[in-house]
């Protein structure tokens, strides 16, 4: 029964895509080199591990929305779940080569957002763990179909430049902010009021005057 490793080679932002993303450029290798693949449908969830990197002062001050006060990070800090991926692998012999597509989101109500947002420099450790089947044919010629084992993974380590990178062929130098409809029409409704030209104005004015900053 053939079997299959993997390992990241490489990740880039996504340059064609409609939104943000990372392609991570992933290598499958069949253990026996002469068995041919016919196809392979693999499973993949991709982690942060946020337990195997050092933070700096002010990364720590922004990740409390997700762990929490520095003090208490020997509890809350743990892996978290990026995405869950779906992949198909070609027929080959030997090794194929393949992308995975990783979303890069801008709300920062997700928690992979609020991560990447907060991280600054030094690699991020990520854990892919694969499952699902493959095709194979025997000796006989006959088509089989065997697990890919549970415990399957690779480990990569991604510069957070990447993903702010991905997110800036797509945003520029902006941000995006989810409010709920009511919110939003106070928001307007103040920026009316006070004569603002634009959102960016009324809120800088509003945070101002929370911080007792005089113009």
């Amino acid at each position: 029964m053939p079997e299959l490793a993997f390992e990241v080679r490489g990740a880039e932002p996504l340059r064609r895509s409609v939104f943000p993303g990372i392609a991570l450029h992933l290598e499958a290798a069949c253990a026996q080199p002469d068995q041919k693949i016919e196809a392979a449908i693999l499973n993949c969830q991709v982690r942060v591990e946020a337990q195997r990197r050092r933070y700096h002062a002010a990364e720590q001050t922004r990740l409390r929305d997700l762990f929490g006060e520095p003090e208490r990070w020997g509890e809350t800090l743990r892996p978290l779940v990026w995405t869950n991926l779906a992949a198909t692998l070609p027929s080959f012999t030997g090794s194929v080569c393949v992308d995975l597509s990783l979303p890069c989101s801008v709300n920062l109500n997700e928690v992979s957002a609020k991560y990447f947002h907060g991280v600054e420099n030094g690699a991020v450790p990520l854990t892919l763990l694969f499952s699902g089947t493959i095709f194979y044919r025997t000796a006989e010629h006959h088509l089989q179909a065997a697990p890919i084992p549970w415990n399957t993974e690779a480990r990569f380590a991604l510069a957070p430049e990447i993903w702010k990178a991905a997110v800036d062929l797509h945003q520029g130098n902006t941000a995006r902010l989810e409010l709920r409809r009511d919110v939003h029409e106070r928001l307007y409704n103040y920026k009316v009021r006070e004569g603002l030209a634009t959102f960016d104005e009324a809120v800088e004015r509003i945070i101002d005057e929370v911080e007792g900053v005089t113009t």
